[in-house]
């Protein structure tokens, strides 16, 4: 990482370090944006992962939770505890496959699908402030370059990693398990 010095405004003020390699500012915006993405949705009562699991399904309505895991790279015991919490909000509903009954094909609800159009609007307000600094001609070679890089790196297209990280377990009381 190159760091440069910036002096301060006032006359005297102690000079600071700045980075400014380019993976700390990916790291940077990424966090800004991934926080004002939370606090946008935070109105609609579900959160970042919610919603990538919801896009999903809107997508491919009736599909498994088999097929989830497998796209998100996770086990599905993970995509369990994500659809339970969706049906809890009443966002997702899981329904027998008329092809195979022992698994259950996934669709929204119509409130599901209400929250998914308020999402669009949203979604389209986030990335005009996110990257409002930048005209169209640079949005276009920000996202190509971008998307050069998450291949690279073996991301997978349209799947955030955060879905990836296993969820904490709740701290027993006491911090005895069994308490």
């Amino acid at each position: 990482m190159t760091t440069q010095r910036q002096t301060g405004g006032e006359a005297g003020s102690a000079s600071r370090l700045r980075p400014r390699g380019t993976a700390f500012l990916l790291a940077q915006v990424g966090a800004h944006a991934s926080a004002r993405f939370a606090e946008r949705i935070s109105e609609l009562g579900v959160v970042p992962a919610d919603v990538g699991l919801l896009r999903m399904v809107a997508v491919q309505p009736g599909r498994s939770q088999q097929s989830l895991a497998e796209e998100l790279g996770v086990v599905p015991s993970r995509v369990v505890a994500l659809v339970d919490g969706l049906e809890r909000k009443g966002l997702i509903e899981r329904r027998r496959n008329v092809r195979d009954r022992r698994n259950h094909a996934l669709h929204l609800t119509a409130e599901g699908t209400r929250v998914m159009s308020e999402m669009r609007t949203l979604g389209s307000a986030h990335e005009a402030e996110i990257c409002a600094a930048l005209d169209n001609t640079q949005r276009a070679q920000l996202a190509e370059l971008l998307g050069a890089i998450a291949a690279q790196q073996g991301l997978t297209p349209g799947v955030h990693p955060g879905f990836r990280q296993s969820p904490q377990p709740a701290e027993e009381p006491h911090g005895r398990p069994g308490s």
